[in-house]
């Protein structure tokens, strides 16, 4: 078996990896044909590349590695099939048809439900207590392709969008081996997708985790806003202003681009992010927060170093 891995964040390492380890033989001792990951981003002050997790892996299993989905026929790379885990870029077709099994697809969502880039945290705001992830067969479009198996899991009261994606994918890693055999061997049937049942998200930005400082207001003393908040990075969904959607919000934004307000201290306006929180009765009760140009502290040490500030 040969395979051609596609991901990028730390996350998924565990998958590609995993695959490795189960494939590689005697007979075949480089199963992983190839990586396609994202190219470095310049990060910091001094505007240093930096390379993906996935890239850092096949650099040190001595793998071919690319930023291109096309280098794959430009440099004639044949596999069996693909395996695709949070790239996140598209995969033109003509490459999806270069694999005698296609590509398999790992999303973290019971689809249809919550297709798009931010499944995990569409999730956790929309106060699901299950979840899982779906292996589908890519095609063209958006997450639309055959499901070729999912896993459930719990969604916790105290998970955020880390730990519960780190969990799922995980999960992924020791399911995809076998499922791999059995695909190929033509033992799985496909389940078409209920198209009437599919819901969207899009990439999450840092404005999409802001929260209206009378909002905070309100749930600090326990109290329910009667107005809807509309949720911009998932389709056509809102819910109601509340202690508990400020608190599943504040989870699904950890650990990026985490929740924020805007606070006054001494008349002056900045922007404090609330970086975890729970509930004690009706009220929010922030644990950590941070003011822009500082450090995380807790909400303690923040009340008695700001006295007086004002959301």
């Amino acid at each position: 078996m040969n395979i051609v891995f596609f991901g990028t964040p730390d996350y998924v390492v565990p998958v590609v990896d995993g695959l490795l380890q189960y494939f590689r033989t005697n007979a075949n001792p480089h199963p992983i044909a190839a990586v396609i990951t994202q190219s470095p981003k310049p990060a910091g002050r001094e505007k240093r590349l930096v390379y993906s997790p996935v890239d850092f892996w096949a650099y040190e299993k001595k793998i071919p590695k690319f930023f291109d989905p096309a280098d794959l026929i430009n440099e004639q790379i044949y596999a069996d099939i693909g395996v695709l885990a949070s790239y996140g870029q598209f995969i033109p077709e003509e490459v999806i048809k270069l694999f005698k099994y296609g590509i398999l697809n790992i999303h973290p969502s019971l689809l249809p439900l919550w297709r798009g880039a931010s499944p995990i945290q569409a999730s956790i705001i929309s106060g699901e207590s299950k979840t899982g992830a779906s292996i589908i067969n890519l095609d063209k479009l958006l997450d639309h392709g055959p499901i070729v198996a999912q896993f459930k899991d719990e969604v916790s009261d105290s998970d955020t969008t880390e730990s519960l994606r780190q969990r799922l994918f995980t999960r992924s890693s020791e399911v995809m081996p076998a499922l791999i055999e059995a695909y190929t061997a033509g033992k799985i049937s496909l389940k078409k997708q209920d198209e009437e049942k599919a819901t969207f998200t899009r990439q999450i930005k840092k404005e999409d985790a802001y929260i209206e400082p009378s909002v905070i207001n309100a749930v600090l003393k326990g109290k329910t806003l009667r107005k809807k908040w509309s949720i911009n990075f998932i389709k056509d969904f809102t819910i109601n202003y509340s202690t508990d959607s400020i608190n599943l919000f504040i989870r699904a934004m950890n650990p990026w681009p985490v929740a924020w307000s805007n606070i006054k201290i001494k008349n002056q306006q900045l922007r404090v992010k609330i970086l975890k929180a729970h509930i004690e009765g009706s009220q929010l009760v922030p644990d950590e927060v941070q003011l822009e140009g500082k450090s995380p502290v807790s909400w303690k040490q923040f009340s008695e170093g700001y006295p007086n500030f004002t959301f």
